[in-house]
């Protein structure tokens, strides 16, 4: 078994954003599988290792368990630092980290399972209504970013960064969920360019889900 043992679902977007950072680090990893749908997040035997009862979470070596895919991607830039994700430039650095931060922290909470369980629950909400929540917010994240980017196979200029580690995943949901991208042109063209980079290609939730 490898050192780095990833707390993982195949379809979670920020397990996915790990798997990539992970993939592009050359990091060996062994998957510890969380049902989400089986809510295996919410068993004794999870919460007692990862109180919030979420995915990602990674644990390296004898080390503490390490939690937020956000706080693991930083953790892996500083600690494997080639190939760089982040740039040297600071104002870029902050770019880079302002989208990972409104993907991560604006649009994806809005929309995961465990918001939309609690729509359909105890609100009461229809699937019809389900679905339209989250085109919304989708078009409300994607608009914004659709006007930042400077890129054109990525996010900014032309090198790799964690700001696309976190666009991929985020435009896997909007697909499979049926979001009109048309307005996002950008945003489309860089992600259909990344998804065939190998790292993103292995990361990919449909060869991740017997993981």
């Amino acid at each position: 078994m490898a050192s780095v043992r990833l707390y993982d679902y195949w379809r979670s977007s920020a397990a996915f954003r790990v798997r990539i950072a992970l993939h592009l680090k050359g990091v060996d990893y062994t998957v510890i599988p969380v049902d989400l749908v089986a809510n295996a997040q919410s068993s004794d035997e999870y919460l007692q290792q990862n109180p919030q009862g979420l995915v990602p979470a990674l644990a390296a070596g004898q080390g503490p368990l390490l939690t937020q895919s956000l706080a693991i991607l930083e953790w892996l830039e500083e600690t494997r630092p080639e190939p760089p994700l982040l740039p040297r430039d600071p104002v870029e650095r902050c770019r880079v980290r302002a989208m990972m931060q409104s993907i991560a922290c604006d649009i994806h909470p809005l929309n995961n399972l465990r918001v939309q369980r609690y729509l359909v629950g105890p609100l009461g909400v229809s699937e019809a209504d389900k679905l339209g929540w989250y085109h919304h917010w989708i078009a409300q994240g994607f608009g914004a970013l659709e006007q930042q980017v400077t890129g054109v196979q990525y996010c900014f200029g032309e090198g790799l960064t964690l700001a696309d580690v976190c666009l991929v995943p985020q435009m896997y949901n909007a697909r499979r969920f049926q979001q009109d991208l048309a307005p996002y042109p950008k945003l489309v063209a860089i992600t259909d360019y990344l998804e065939q980079l190998p790292a993103f290609a292995a990361a990919a939730p449909q060869g991740n889900a017997e993981a």
